[in-house]
This record gives C-alpha cells, structure tokens and sequence, in this order.
C-alpha cells in the first residue's frame, strides 16, 4: 500500500517553468508539494516532511506518455531487432506480437500476469514517466492493478477489435469476422466501472480502436460515441503500415485518416499512433480536424523505417512524443526524435530541444485534456520527473534542455513523483524489491518464450 502523500520539497539548479506560455528555465529553486498539488516555486528552503537537497538537478513536470506497451515489448525483447523474427518483410505486429501476446494471456495464470505488469511499470518508473497511457490486448485487467499499486498515473486502454483474433493473411492483409467488437466493449464496460476514477483519478481508461484495419465501421463509430457520452479519450493506430493503406483503400476507396473523417471519428478527441504512412493531404485533413498524432521514432527506426517527428509539426499537428513497444525509454525517443527530424529535413533548427520536451509535458497534457498535468506552476497536480545533470557525460552545462534532449539518458533519471509519492529516488523504486520484481517478470516471460508458438513467431 503506496503511502498517503504530505508534504515534500525539491531543490533544483534548473526548474523547467513556464512564463507568458513560454518555457522559462529558474536556476536554484524549490518546489513545494503538499498533499497531491504544488505548493510553492520560491528561491527559498521551505520546510517539508521529506526534502530533496542536492546539486545539479533538473526539475520538470512529470514527464507524459502517451503511447507504451509494456507486455509486447518485453515478449519481442532482443529477439526482433536486427530484422529478426520477420516473415517476408511484414510487420512484426501480426505476426509476433498479436498472436503472442493472446497466448500469453490465455496461458499465464493472474500471477504470472501480475508480474509481467509489474515488471513494465517498474522499467517505466525508472525511465522518468509519471503519466503513461498504455494499449493492451482485452483481458489483461491486472495492469491496472500493477499501476495503482506501484504509482504510475495510468490510462488502460485495452483494445477493441471487430474479431477477437485479427489474423494477417500471407498477402499481408488482416481479415476480421463481424463488426461489432460486442464482447471487448462489454469487457471495457466491466473494466471501466471498476477501475475508472481509483485512488483519486489516477488510474483511469481510454478507448482504444486497435487499427483502422481490425475494426469495422460500425466498431469505429459506436466507440466515437461512447468516448463522447462518457468524457474519455479515445486514441488507435492509424497508418502505421503500407499494408494497412492497401487494405482501407480496398474495402472503402479512402486512406485510413479519410476513412476515420468518413466516419466522423477524426476529431480532437482522438489520438492517432504512428501515421507514418500518412500523405500530405491526410496529414493537413488531420489538422483541420485537430487529431493529435504520437511519434514512437524508435520502434520504426530499428526497421528501417522513418517516422519524423518534423514533418508532423510542419503541418500544424500537436505530436507527442512516446515509446511505444520498444525499449521504454522516453529520454531516448526524444533524441532519436530530434536526430531523425534533423537528417530528414536536412534542417538543423527543426525538432528543438524545447519543442520536444513540451511533446512531453505541456503538449501531451493537452492532447489528454489535463492542464494540471506538464507543468510546474502553484495549483498544478504534484507530478515532478527530477534529472541529475552532474555525470560528467552532461557536464559542463550550459542549456539544461539541450543538455537533456541531446546527451541524458535514462539512468540519468533521480526521482520521480507522482500526486506527491516519492516513489523512485536516487534511481531507485521505494515500494518494492526491484530485483524480485525483476526476477517473477523475467520467469513469466521466459516461460512464453519457451512454448513451441514463440519459437515458431521468432523464426522468420
């Protein structure tokens, strides 16, 4: 049981504030947190029951995620890098991870998967995250009992699907049977009354339409609308594959984002993943329509594959940057986010340090519709990701944001807060043995690894 919050003060050399809507950066400033807000920004020691006091940290807003599988990541984990484990150059996705990913659920007991989930939330604990939304195949509730256990700011969003089982034929195409998706909108129905609101608001669910090619039309549109009736996000994969264009342009003569406006579901409510393949004139659609896209560079990248986080911007989009199943390692997404931005446009002024933290913080918090989320201002949610900056890799200093976008790394993260539970310090998570947390995710997974299916999947 995750302690109740009191009162906690954070010294850094640089705060990341914002001024007149604008980054600004204070040297040597507290923060002050009592209960589950920030108190207090002030160049002077206040008292506090738990006080944080050392040099050459770099205090932001909690740092905001919007696109993570945690499960899936780790199942693929060193065996699909490399181009390893794909058939005939088709995405690992169904051929890997979906299939995969339901076995393990229909074989690993609620145990198993309760360490799976664990193990997840610890890596992105450690990695600075203090909000995560996290997609996840339907059936799989103990990930919301992992975060509210270990204190993440969590939004489930278990997938909804026309079939339970989206199979990709050996054309490339994925073909489902119905278009209800009834059985997953009745088991988010379940989820939603149990876990939506917990210990405060921090736990909470999304909607989440897997793909443009796993859910129907009517799928599509009775989701839209149950994100309206009930106030909660709604975010899906929207052209993250040629083989997904191929396939909407075939059964509805549209790309995937002229399929959503068709339907009327391309609205500011949703969050779209990847939209690499993507046009142009998708891209401006998109705008008008005020859609926020969220930039995963890395898992495309290790394919071969660019996903630019300018080219996004560049058409007036709000991007978020996030993980998605690959490495879990946000600080490293925004590097690769800034490097492939930069080689992509041959403009170095794009993709600036600035701009991609706030895809972090102040940008993400408005795609989620929380203004008291990525940012540290008096009344704000206590939410702090805290980066030391003295390891000599970072040092000597002089823009702490560049500093971090270009030359930080995960193991440089310090503490992370989330409603005001000191819940890593010094880089280490204060709530449970990580070693043994480590250990059971380790065995659950090595156990899938070793079933006749994964050997198969992992072949190519």
């Amino acid at each position: 049981m995750l302690p109740e919050p009191t009162t906690l003060a954070v010294f850094g050399s640089h705060l990341l504030v914002e001024r007149s809507g604008a980054q600004e950066v204070l040297r040597d400033h507290w923060v002050l947190l009592e209960g589950r807000r920030i108190a207090a920004i002030t160049p002077t020691r206040p008292g506090a029951d738990i006080v944080l006091d050392r040099p050459g940290r770099f205090v932001l807003p909690g740092l905001i995620n919007l696109h993570n599988h945690c499960f899936s990541e780790m199942i693929a984990r060193t065996h699909t890098e490399d181009g390893a484990g794909r058939k005939n150059d088709r995405s690992i996705i169904y051929t890997v991870l979906m299939p995969l990913t339901r076995i393990g659920l229909e074989r690993y007991s609620p145990e198993e998967r309760m360490a799976v989930a664990r193990l997840g939330m610890l890596q992105l604990l450690k990695g600075g995250n203090a909000t995560v939304m996290e997609p996840f195949r339907n059936g799989m509730p103990e990930m919301f009992a992992a975060a509210e256990e270990m204190g993440l700011r969590f939004y489930g969003a278990p997938y909804l699907m026309s079939t339970p089982d989206a199979q990709e034929g050996a054309d490339g195409v994925v073909r489902y049977r119905g278009d209800d998706g009834a059985a997953d909108l009745a088991t988010w129905a379940q989820l939603h009354e149990t876990w939506q609101g917990r210990d405060h608001g921090r736990i909470r669910l999304a909607l989440s339409p897997h793909a443009t090619d796993t859910c129907g039309p009517d799928l599509l549109r009775t989701i839209a609308a149950r994100a309206r009736e009930l106030g909660v996000l709604n975010a899906i994969h929207l052209a993250q594959s040629k083989g997904e264009v191929a396939t909407i342009r075939e059964r509805h003569g549209r790309t995937p984002a002229e399929y959503l406006d068709w339907l009327g579901v391309l609205n500011p409510d949703l969050l779209a993943a990847h939209c690499i393949a993507c046009t142009d004139e998708d891209l401006g659609l998109m705008a008008r329509r005020g859609v926020t896209v969220l930039n995963c560079p890395r898992v495309f990248a290790r394919a071969g594959i660019v996903a630019n986080f300018a080219r996004f911007r560049a058409h007036g989009l709000r991007t978020a940057v996030a993980t998605d199943g690959y490495n879990l390692d946000l600080l490293g997404e925004l590097h690769a986010a800034a490097i492939i931005s930069k080689t992509q446009t041959g403009d170095a002024e794009v993709a600036t340090a600035p701009e991609l933290i706030d895809a972090v913080t102040r940008e993400a918090a408005a795609a989620i519709r929380r203004p008291d989320l990525g940012v540290l201002r008096v009344g704000a949610t206590a939410d702090l990701t805290v980066v030391d900056l003295s390891h000599p890799h970072l040092q000597p200093l002089y823009d702490p944001r560049r500093a971090l976008v270009w030359l930080a790394n995960r193991a440089n993260i310090d503490s992370v807060i989330v409603d005001g539970r000191l819940l890593v310090e010094g880089g280490r998570y204060l709530h449970a043995d990580e070693a043994a947390v480590t250990a059971a995710g380790v065995a659950a997974i090595e156990k899938l690894w070793a079933l006749p299916e994964a050997r198969a999947a992992f072949a190519g």
